[in-house]
């Protein structure tokens, strides 16, 4: 279950909001209730954000960039998918590795994006988008000029702009999805303590390691 409410489409007024609903579940469904969008995924997403018409109309607005972009789909996607790897989001990164594949991506490219750095499936210009994610995504920002330089030999300036701030969306989107436990991020958190059986001795680790 996500972290907040889902609002049904019976307390939905804005257009924006019911136009996705319909063209994303179905008019004849309440996604609140009736879970899963024609694209095979919960849609909790679309459902939370509707608690903020003014949030889900911004966040909508950023999708659209895609139209009139100049920067290739494929370059997107592969800065998208390791911003959702890097970030730690099973969603945005199992989507946008979906859409590479329908924009004909290879699929040894995609199974070497978790471990790009080792893997030579990639054309330079690629793995400088990577290597540029990674510093947006993992280094806040922090871009060797090194990558940067790479980027500027294949990219116009335009290009750079818009993967920045696609990728920059895409690790909000990201953060958000995990904070909130929305769609293929509803996970418990994996790393808490490994309780000691019961019966057994709490002894001084330290000290036993040290050998004292």
């Amino acid at each position: 279950m996500p972290r907040l409410r889902e609002v049904p489409r019976a307390e939905v007024t804005d257009e924006k909001i019911l136009f996705f609903y319909d063209r994303l579940f179905g008019p004849d469904r309440d996604p609140a209730v009736d879970h899963g969008t024609i694209h095979a995924t919960p849609g909790d997403w679309w459902t939370v954000f509707a608690q903020s018409p003014d949030v889900f109309r911004h966040a909508v607005r950023g999708f659209a960039l895609y139209r009139n972009a100049q920067l290739d789909p494929l370059l997107r996607e592969l800065g998208q998918s390791r911003a959702g790897f890097a970030r730690g989001s099973q969603f945005v990164f199992s989507q946008h590795c979906k859409q590479m594949r329908s924009l004909g991506m290879p699929e040894e490219k995609i199974a070497a994006i978790p471990h790009w750095q080792v893997s030579t499936a990639f054309s330079d210009l690629e793995r400088a988008v990577l290597a540029y994610t990674d510093g947006l995504v993992l280094d806040g920002g922090r871009v060797p000029d090194g990558v940067f330089e790479v980027l500027k030999e294949h990219l116009s300036d335009p290009e750079i702009l818009q993967l920045t701030y696609i990728t920059a969306m895409y690790d909000m989107h990201a953060t958000i999805c995990r904070a909130l436990r929305l769609e293929f991020d509803d996970r418990p958190e994996p790393i808490e303590e490994f309780q000691v059986p019961e019966g057994v001795e709490v002894r001084d680790l330290s000290a036993d390691l040290s050998g004292e």
